[in-house]
Order: C-alpha cells, then sequence, then structure tokens
C-alpha cells in the first residue's frame, strides 16, 4: 500500500500541468493521495476538478473570506478503489469527516453540542473551534486498521500576532483529536504540509535559535523520541539525511540550489497491526514500512539540467513548471484487507454540486434578469432572441411603446433595412424603419463583431447622397486631402455633375451609388484607422523604448557578482508597502557557494553608488 501527501500550489494549475486529473493522480501510482493547497473555492468545484474513473475523493474547502482567504488553502484525498460500492480494499475508508473538531457536521445539522473528545476544552467557544476549521485545512479518513489525516497546517509570520494565536489554537485542538483517538486504541497515519519544520537538519542555514520556536518545540514533543507517541516516518528511515527538502522559494530560485526546508511529513503512532503474545521489539515503522522518500523528480527545477543553470545566469526569465512543494511517499506492507464496505457519505460523488445539480445565486440572476428582457422585448414587439443574431442584445426596454429603444440593432435586422431602403429609392435623410408601429431606433450602435460594425457602416455610408461624396468631410479629410483640393477647385463642374449624377441616381434607383459610396467609406476609414494606429504604435514604441532605457542605466550592479541586479515591490503591509529595491539575479543558495545569490540589496530611492 503506497501513502503521497502533496501541497501542489493550486490543483487547476496541476492538472492543467498533467493534462487531467485522473494523469495527475496515475502518475503516482499509489492508493491513496493526499493533496493540499488545491485553493478550490466550494462554489467552483466541478466534477472534472475532484472525480476521476477509479478513485473516490472526499475534499474540503475555505468557508470564510476573512482577509482574502477565499480560496486560500483547501486539501483533498483520493483513494484508489476497484470498486466504490461494495469493496474490501484498505485504500477505500469506511467514514470520512471534514475537519478535527467535530463540528462541522454538527453546524450543517443544526446541533450544538461539542463532541465528546473536546469536553476538555473548556477554554474555547464554539466560534473559535469553528473558526480553526473554517479555512479547509483537514479531511479524516478511517481506513480501519488506521485513521488518516490530510493535514495544511497555517503560515504565521513572526510578527502577525494574530495568524500565531491561530495556528497555536489550530495544533492544541488537533493534539486534542489525537490523543482522544489514541486513547481508544486506535492507530494515526498525519500526513501534509504542517508548515514547521522540526530540526536544523531540515532547514537550509538554520541560524542557531532556530529549534527555540514555539512550534518547533511542539513538534519535537509529539515524537516517541522526546516522550510522545508519534514516529516521524521519513526520519525514522533517513536519520542522518542532509539536504532533504521538500519545499523551496519561488520568488528566490532557491530551487536551483536545493535551498529549502522540510515542512511536508508523514506520521504514525501507536504499534503494529500484528496480534501475538510477545510484541517485544515490534513498532508500526519496523513491521510495516517499507520506505518512505520525498519525489524529487516532480521538483521544478532539476538538479543538474541546462534550465536549472539557465535560470540562475539569466533571472528568472525562464519559468518552471510544477508546485514549489515535492510529494513525499510512504510504502506499507502486510496491511490486511477490510471486511465488506460502501464509500461514505462524505465522497466527492455524493455532493450535488459537484454533479451539477446546484445552481449559484449569481446564476440564478442572471437567468432570471435575461429572461424578463426577453419577456418585454417581446410583449413590446422588439426582437427576441430567436430573432437577434449572434452578437446583438436587447440591452434594455424603457418607458412605453411610444418612447422604447433597443440600444444595439441586431446585423440581420440592419442588413434587411438596407435592402428595403435600395428597393425603395428612399431618401437618406429618413429614420431606420421600426420593426412595429409606435417604436423609433433612435441611434444604431455597431455591435462588437467585424461583420457587425461592417453593417453599421454600410448603413450610414448608404445614407449619403452622391453630392455629399464630393463635399469635405472631416473623416476622409487627411486621407484624400490633395484630390480634394483639386475638386473644390472646380466646384461649378462637380455642382454640375453631381446634379446630373442625382437625377440619374433617382431614376435608376441608389444600388449603384450606395456600393460606390459603400467602398469609398471603408477604404478610407481603414485607411485613416490603419495610419493614425501605427502612428500611435510608433509613439508607444519609441516612449516605451526611452522609458526601459532609463531603467536600464538606474539598475545598480551586486557587489558580489558585479552584474545588473533585479527589481522588486514590497508586497507586504507596513511602512514599506509598494516601495521597490533591488537585489541580486541569481538564484538564492548557500552563503558558502558563490555561484548563488550574493546577498546584496538596495532601495530603489535611493543614489545608486555604482
Amino acid at each position: 500500500m503506497k501513502i503521497v501527501t502533496y501541497n501542489v500550489n493550486g490543483l487547476r494549475q496541476r492538472i492543467t500541468q498533467f493534462g487531467s486529473l485522473r494523469n495527475l493522480l496515475n502518475s503516482f501510482d499509489a492508493d491513496i493521495i493526499c493533496l493540499q493547497e488545491t485553493k478550490l473555492r466550494r462554489q467552483e468545484v466541478t466534477a472534472d476538478l475532484v472525480m476521476a474513473d477509479g478513485y473516490e475523493s472526499f475534499f474540503s474547502c475555505t468557508r470564510t473570506s476573512d482577509k482574502g482567504r477565499t480560496g486560500y488553502s483547501g486539501v483533498a484525498t483520493f483513494c484508489r478503489v476497484k470498486s466504490a460500492f461494495s469493496s474490501e480494499e484498505v485504500a477505500l475508508p469506511l467514514a470520512a469527516e471534514e475537519g478535527f473538531t467535530g463540528l462541522i457536521g454538527n453546524s450543517l445539522a443544526g446541533k450544538n453540542e461539542l463532541p465528546f473528545f473536546m469536553e476538555g476544552l473548556l477554554g474555547f467557544s464554539n466560534e473559535e473551534l469553528l473558526s480553526v476549521d473554517s479555512e479547509g485545512r483537514c479531511i479524516i479518513t478511517d481506513h480501519g486498521h488506521f485513521v488518516l489525516f490530510n493535514l495544511y497546517g497555517p503560515r504565521a509570520d513572526s510578527d502577525d500576532t494574530e495568524r500565531i494565536q491561530f495556528k497555536r489554537n489550530f495544533f492544541t485542538i488537533l493534539q486534542k483529536r489525537w490523543e482522544s483517538l489514541l486513547y481508544q486504541g486506535r492507530k494515526i497515519f498525519v500526513v501534509g504540509d504542517l508548515n514547521i519544520a522540526p530540526q536544523a537538519i531540515d532547514r537550509c542555514e538554520a541560524g542557531p535559535d532556530f529549534e527555540n520556536d514555539e512550534f518547533r518545540r511542539w513538534f519535537r514533543s509529539m515524537l516517541l523520541e522526546n516522550g510522545g507517541q508519534f514516529f516521524d516516518v521519513f526520519r525514522a528511515k533517513h536519520p542522518d539525511r542532509k539536504e532533504a527538502y521538500t519545499c523551496w522559494p519561488q520568488n528566490t530560485g532557491a530551487e536551483v540550489f536545493n535551498f529549502g526546508t522540510r515542512i511536508d511529513h508523514i506520521l504514525c503512532a501507536r504499534s503494529c497491526l500484528h496480534v501475538a503474545d510477545d510484541l517485544e521489539g515490534h513498532d508500526f515503522i519496523r513491521c510495516h514500512v517499507k520506505e518512505c522518500d520525498i519525489l524529487t523528480q516532480y521538483k521544478r527545477c532539476k538538479p543538474g539540467s541546462n534550465m536549472s543553470a539557465q535560470r540562475w545566469k539569466e533571472g528568472r526569465s525562464i519559468k518552471l513548471e510544477g508546485s514549489d512543494h515535492a510529494p513525499v511517499y510512504v510504502t506499507l506492507h502486510e496491511i490486511p484487507n477490510l471486511s465488506q464496505h460502501s464509500t461514505p457519505p462524505l465522497s466527492a460523488r455524493y455532493v450535488p454540486m459537484v454533479r451539477g445539480l446546484q445552481q449559484t445565486l449569481v446564476s440564478v440572476l442572471t437567468k432570471r434578469r435575461v429572461s424578463e428582457q426577453m419577456r418585454s422585448c417581446k410583449m413590446s414587439g422588439l426582437p427576441t432572441d430567436e430573432d437577434i443574431v449572434t452578437g446583438s442584445t436587447c440591452e434594455r426596454v424603457k418607458g412605453s411603446f411610444d418612447n422604447s429603444e433597443c440600444d444595439v440593432l441586431s446585423s440581420q435586422d440592419s442588413e434587411t433595412n438596407l435592402e428595403s431602403n435600395e428597393q425603395s429609392g428612399s431618401s437618406s435623410q429618413e429614420a431606420v424603419p421600426s420593426v412595429s408601429s409606435g417604436i423609433e431606433y433612435d441611434k444604431v450602435v455597431p455591435g462588437k463583431s467585424n461583420r457587425s460594425k461592417k453593417k453599421a457602416r454600410s448603413s450610414q455610408c448608404s445614407q449619403l447622397s452622391l453630392m455629399s461624396f464630393f463635399k469635405k468631410s472631416t473623416n476622409v479629410d487627411n486621407v484624400v486631402k490633395d484630390s480634394r483640393t483639386d475638386i473644390q477647385a472646380e466646384s461649378s463642374q462637380l455642382d454640375h455633375y453631381s446634379n446630373e449624377a442625382s437625377t440619374v441616381a433617382n431614376q435608376t434607383g441608389s444600388s449603384e451609388q450606395y456600393e460606390l459610396r459603400t467602398d469609398v467609406c471603408e477604404e478610407a476609414s481603414e485607411f485613416t484607422d490603419d495610419s493614425k494606429r501605427k502612428e500611435s504604435n510608433n509613439v508607444a514604441l519609441l516612449e516605451w523604448q526611452r522609458i526601459q532605457q532609463l531603467m536600464q542605466n538606474s539598475i545598480p550592479l551586486c557587489k558580489g557578482h558585479k552584474e545588473p541586479c533585479i527589481a522588486r515591490v514590497v508586497k507586504k503591509q507596513g511602512p514599506n508597502f509598494g516601495r521597490r529595491f533591488y537585489v541580486c539575479a541569481r538564484a538564492e543558495g548557500p552563503a558558502s557557494n558563490p555561484e548563488a545569490n550574493c546577498g546584496y540589496f538596495k532601495w530603489a530611492t535611493s543614489k545608486s553608488k555604482n
């Protein structure tokens, strides 16, 4: 049996990277796959994001929007099974639970009592307990022989007292749940990104006070060697391995030099599954854990690859595909099957919104508004959705029948009106005929499509007389300036010719006149637009080149490599928020490596000394 834990840093991105959710899951060849930081909002969860053939899934999403945390975290557990409805497989859980306080299910059912294992937490209110589970950080699955916790631990900056307290509450309540299960004799597996590197060996160039952090001390207190009941499975298998990291900062290129930290863990508690009189020397690690390691092939930057070298030599112009974490796996053996059982109700297959049966409030209101608009158009005699060509919509209907207006005229109606004008030889000054009596279209606004633009332009051009063609037009003045000067010099002759042409047009119809004027208008307008666009683009290009040159001249050189730095902006709230600064462009790495980042820093507002 194989269990994998992986912080995907956005499930959508990983699905896109692998082509489908099933391809992503199959790449691990594992029985249970626990994902963290899915970044899925509950109202956006669809079947293609949480369901795949051959897998049963259980997910939890953020239920709060405090400080923009909607879609911020999220976890999902995928269990590979052959049959979901009647199976003996250990991978298919007997039960599943969202969160670990036990209150999410109660709140949905309208209950208010605390679970029995929370009776010792008298210092916490129900609101505080629920807030711990409100960020979608835990899924618990009961696999009979053990209970599996899929966790995404909260992160807290050293100066953020509110999040530090939240993180403290999170692990305090979580520990209480573990103790309750262990008291019942249950065996526990804890997997996920806990956002804690327990020892100095688990962090690149850890400082002297690194292990004094309260959360690192808490983590170590839970381990068997310090009086706790948990094994750190990776360290149990590889006690002295250095530079075994699972996470690397995204914005510093630290993965190039493997300058990271180990915060993704697999923990297990209690004895082995064997039943014997003498269990001395038996424990879960010796009896059931075959291997535990880091899947470094999932790293964004592979050690020794050409892309790795180019990444730090040329800055960050090369985009790396993948998460900023690497998966961790454990392989178990001698895990017996279970009795026949079916999928727990928490499975994604039973969630209505995943199956497409639930609509969001926005979609309902949008459909209702469109329906009301179409009904109003139909009652007023305006074109409905059956009459309007794609790209043209009746935006609004206001007032009574006498002053109704439709802001956008469909290309189909425009074409029909043009044809009727040509056949009847109507004057260019006449308004466009209304669809029904008593309704006038005050203006014609071109649609978004190219066809509707051309139709609207043709409609406007066809309403001009031949006489107006020879008059000076502000629209095409810049295009035909020279020829128009000659034409104006012979205005008397042109008046004579235009009168004759107008008479002929009235006798023979306006089709030739319409075609001539349409071609001239379109060509002149397009030529004018292209000229203005090219001139504008040239001006913008020259200005941008000037700005780039100024920026290039102001970029300092780093002290360690004498290379141009890169500019960054402070994004953390505080007195320096939004302020620009310069740092060495190379990837972050050990201070002993001269090829790595030299640590140069300079505020952009200060004067350069180079």
